[in-house]
């Protein structure tokens, strides 16, 4: 396969959400899947269209079909159907509201999907244990992509950002899989992303949620280094995906803190707290942004340079994902809770 054949396949991808997604707005509101206001837990103020998942798991299918490596079907076969799999029941829970432990079950039998296919962390040595750090790993991912859909063009603008270092790193590997889904990920959420940058038009639902943190998790399973150690390398995913999985974490402990489910929705992300600071919401957009796109740097120094130099860079980034952590933290108690 040509080095550069992720290039199309971005290209493909890009259009072909661009075009979908006014469609599937129509489709959206003939179904009756919209996303309601709820100012408890949302900012919208009225009825969005939901079905931006369809032109995003559209998109990327078909400009892996036409573009994919055919020695890695395989793989290829396990991702898209695990990607399928969760659209549907996306779009179902869109629609229906399945509940939590409906998509827990879908997203656990996606990562067992991955597991037979052969797509799996391989950390421990220790079979079991492996895979079910992988099942870990793809749920909570999943789910993390799914809590930051809580502003226009957030989740979509994040794993943009996330997709294109994936491409680039992987490129820069040689790993042809891996660049081919990243670069298909990647134009699929940039060309919804046109549409749903705020003020948005429609939403990807969680049939689009899902899908980015699946074929994201995947990411970050089959990224592989040639040269550097395990004990750098382990940090590159982590610092790509730094702003989703920390507000996940911060999520996650604010709401067992406050003694309510971790899956109850309310606004309480690190979206919200930047709001409450007085940013609107495309100052609060660029802010994520700009952390998305300096840790993926991060991640890319930590990928490329001497290992003691790779080391120090990556310490620094998980440090500076605590530090966030810890503001967001902060600004709760200083602006949201007053």
């Amino acid at each position: 396969m040509d080095s550069l054949q992720f290039i199309p396949i971005l290209v493909v991808g890009f259009i072909t959400s661009l075009s979908l997604t006014p469609l599937s707005r129509v489709i959206a509101f003939k179904l009756g899947v919209v996303d309601k206001p709820n100012p408890q837990r949302k900012i919208h103020v009225e009825a969005k269209p939901l079905m931006g998942g369809l032109a995003i798991y559209g998109a990327f299918t078909l400009s892996l079909l036409l573009f994919s490596p055919p020695q890695h079907i395989v793989e290829l076969g396990a991702v898209l159907s695990g990607a399928g799999m969760l659209a549907v029941v996306g779009l179902a829970d869109d629609r229906y509201n399945l509940g939590i432990v409906v998509r827990l079950i879908a997203q656990s039998a996606a990562a067992v999907v991955l597991i037979i296919a052969g797509i799996q962390i391989h950390l421990f040595n220790i079979p079991a244990l492996d895979m079910l750090f992988t099942v870990f790993w793809v749920v909570g991912l999943t789910n993390a992509l799914n809590f930051m859909d809580n502003m226009d063009g957030l989740a979509a603008g994040l794993a943009a950002i996330a997709a294109s270092w994936f491409t680039l790193l992987a490129f820069n590997e040689g790993l042809t899989l891996v660049s081919s889904l990243a670069a298909a990920l990647a134009g699929s959420a940039i060309g919804f992303l046109i549409y749903n940058f705020n003020p948005a038009s429609l939403f990807m639902g969680d049939m689009g949620a899902l899908v980015l943190g699946f074929v994201l998790a995947v990411l970050g399973i089959k990224l592989e280094f040639g040269t550097q150690p395990l004990n750098v390398t382990w940090m590159v995913p982590i610092l790509v995906l730094a702003v989703p999985l920390t507000d996940t974490a911060l999520v996650v402990f604010t709401r067992l803190l406050e003694k309510r489910s971790p899956f109850q929705g309310g606004k309480d992300h690190s979206s919200h707290r930047l709001m409450s600071m007085g940013f609107n919401q495309r100052a609060t957009l660029l802010i994520l942004y700009a952390l998305a796109i300096v840790f993926g740097a991060m991640a890319f120094l930590v990928s490329t340079l001497d290992v003691q130099t790779a080391s120090v860079i990556g310490v620094i980034g998980l440090v500076g994902m605590a530090g966030f952590f810890g503001l967001m933290i902060w600004v709760r108690g200083k602006h949201q809770k007053r």
